[in-house]
Formats: structure tokens, sequence, C-alpha cells
């Protein structure tokens, strides 16, 4: 009898034991549930956003090359690059500054990089050649790096509209590094500019409608319009096909009253192949701005449209391009427009020693450079 009494006793455990393991179970399951759900979205953005650059419409692109040492497109010999921090109450980030070797103690100009997807400031560095440029044309480059723990693909999130707004968000900390070197090395604050790449070229757009006292000019490639995402869902939509409406964004109080007191100068480079960011996102870019020039404003004519000049080139032995310039009335350049044909999703004109570039494209940093030295605030 015991013998049954002590069966009956561990049956009842057991039945005991299996019932919590289910109910933890469940609700471990509703859990990971929410997990997985997110994960696939993020997952679903990050396959849109590594789409192979060289996959386009069809026809011959531009395919990666094999990496060589690419030490000296990331440190130019003289120069230095610097590990930094900053952090407000959106969070922290670290940065590389490049310091030029003919930096003497002058004034020069800041450029601030915005890395895309996956990428790191000296992957970024190397690809854009961008300190090689600080060389040349002397200038403090900084590259804000995103963090994992804010995006798992390490992309700036320009499709949240909490990282939307002028003091809050990305764009706060992004600002936040910019006047941390500002402060601490003597920069012109008349020549500081902010550029990108996809997400990097969306966030940069943000930067420009945000901080327009900050920013004197702005460099988008293969970005999109500012605010015209708030979601995954929409990012995806905007992504694929365009965003909606992006003009009228600058109405919706998502950037802030004080947004846009002037026409930031704007130069736009995309890929007529990239099916990463369909190019319409670049037309859209200008549009924009295009708009907000019309509106009038301290720095523009109000009711006139920017006059367009028209230019096509062929890189030897490369793509070929058509660069549309938008001029005041005055005759001042304020817009760049740069399509590259048979480009992907690729910064033009990189070195193979970064990843996203296409060699054979004009080369969009030395273009960038030129036209942000052209418009000092």
């Amino acid at each position: 009898m015991p013998k049954i009494k002590d069966s009956r006793i561990m049956a009842s455990i057991g039945l005991f034991i299996k019932r919590e393991k289910w109910f933890r179970w469940s609700r471990v399951s509703v859990y990971w549930g929410a997990v997985y759900t997110a994960t696939i979205a993020a997952l679903y953005l990050l396959r849109a956003t590594l789409r192979p650059p060289w996959r386009g419409y069809g026809g011959p692109v531009s395919r990666p090359r094999p990496l060589p040492d690419r030490t000296r497109d990331v440190v130019p010999d003289g120069g230095r690059f610097l590990t930094g921090s900053y952090t407000n109450q959106a969070g922290p980030r670290t940065y590389k500054l490049y310091i030029p070797s003919g930096y003497r103690g002058q004034a020069l100009p800041l450029v601030v990089m915005l890395h895309g997807c996956t990428q790191t400031p000296d992957d970024f560095a190397a690809g854009t050649r961008m300190n090689g440029l600080a060389e040349e044309h002397p200038c403090f480059v900084v590259y804000p790096a995103q963090a994992s723990a804010a995006n798992g693909s390490k992309c700036w999130n320009w499709f949240k509209a909490t990282d939307q707004h002028r003091g809050q968000g990305e764009p706060s900390i992004i600002a936040g590094i910019t006047r941390q070197i500002v402060s601490t090395y003597p920069v012109d604050a008349r020549r500081v500019y902010v550029a990108g790449l996809s997400a990097g070229g969306a966030m940069a757009a943000i930067m420009g409608m945000a901080y327009p006292d900050l920013y004197a000019a702005i460099g988008i490639h293969s970005g999109l319009a500012c605010a015209v995402a708030r979601d995954v869902p929409s990012a995806l939509a905007a992504m694929q096909q365009g965003g909606a409406a992006p003009a009228r964004q600058r109405d919706d109080g998502a950037l802030g009253a004080d947004s846009c007191p002037r026409v930031v100068p704007t130069i736009v480079f995309h890929g007529d192949r990239d099916t990463t960011v369909h190019p319409r996102n670049g037309d859209q870019v200008i549009a924009q701005w295009a708009t907000i020039h019309a509106g009038g404003g301290p720095h523009t004519e109000a009711g006139t449209n920017p006059q367009v000049t028209v230019q096509r080139g062929q890189v030897p032995d490369g793509h070929a391009y058509t660069r549309a310039i938008y001029h005041h009335a005055s005759g001042q350049a304020i817009m760049e427009q740069w399509l590259v044909h048979g480009a992907g999703h690729a910064w033009s004109g990189g070195s193979p020693s970064g990843s996203f570039t296409d060699p054979k494209g004009p080369d969009a940093a030395q273009e960038m450079i030129r036209f942000f030295y052209e418009h000092p605030q």
C-alpha cells in the first residue's frame, strides 16, 4: 500500500511539473513569438538593404573586386585617425575623427560622414577615400558609428519617427558629436557639412532639415528624402518605390517649428540600377528642397522654381552620368543631382578597399568636397 500511495504522489507531482512547464513554455512562447516577429521584420529590411550592389534591372554592372590593403585609404601618411565618444539623453555613440597631416592649429572645415548599414567608420573611410581628400583639401572628417544595440545591422534609424526630430534621438547624437568636434578643435563654423550613404544618406537628409543652422550643405548618396517613412513597412515601401509626397514632410511637424529657415545646398548621387533604394528617391530629395525653395525664406526667392542646367559625361572606361545643376535666378547653384548610369547601390567612384563601392562611377567624394567648399554658410 505505501508503494501505491507513493506512486500516486509521484504521479501528481509529475503532472504538476508538466503543467508548470507548459505554463512557463506558454509565457516564453508569447515572448519569443513577439521577438521572432520583430526579428523577421528587421531581417527583411536588412535583406533589402544588403542586396548586392551589382544586382540591377539587368545588363552588366560593376562587381566588387577583392579587397586590397586599405591602410593608406583609411589613414594617409602623416594623418591621425582618433577614436572618440559622445553621450547625451538619447544614448552613447563612438566615432572616428581624421586629422590631416597639414593641420597646424588653423581653422579647418568639418565633414561629417554617416556610413551605411553593416559598415564601420574604417570601412566607410576606406571606400570613400574621404581622408585622402582631407589631405588634398585640408579638413577634419568625423565618422559617427552606429551602435549595434541601436540597430542590429548598424543602420541609422532614419525610418523611426523618434529619430527624425531636432533635439532628440539619433539626430541629436550626430549634432552633439558635430558640436563636440567644433568646440574641441578650431573648426570653421561656417563650413560644417554632412554626407552619407544609403541609411546614412537618409539620415544626412534629416540632419539638413533639422539642423540648417549647423550644416552649411549636405551630400546624399543612394539615400531618401527626409521623413518619408515612420516604421519598417513604410521604410520598405519607400526604398522600393519612393516615399509618399516627401515635399509635404516639412509641414507635418516632425522636425520642429524652427526647422528649415533656409534652403541647405544639397548634392545627390544615385545609381540608375539601384534595386535597394529606388532611384526615384534621389528625385524626391531634390523635389523636397525645390518645394522649400519655391516657398521662400531668408535665403530664397519666394514663388520661384530653380533653373536647371543638364550636363552629360562619361568616366573613361567607366559609367556614363547625367548631372543636373539647380540655380537661383541669380545664377548661384543650390542643388546638384548626379544620376550614374549602370550603377547599383554603391558609392560612386569609391575604392574597392571598402564595401559597397563602384570604382567605375564619377568620384562622388571629390564632387561632394568641391560642392561643399563652394557653399559656406
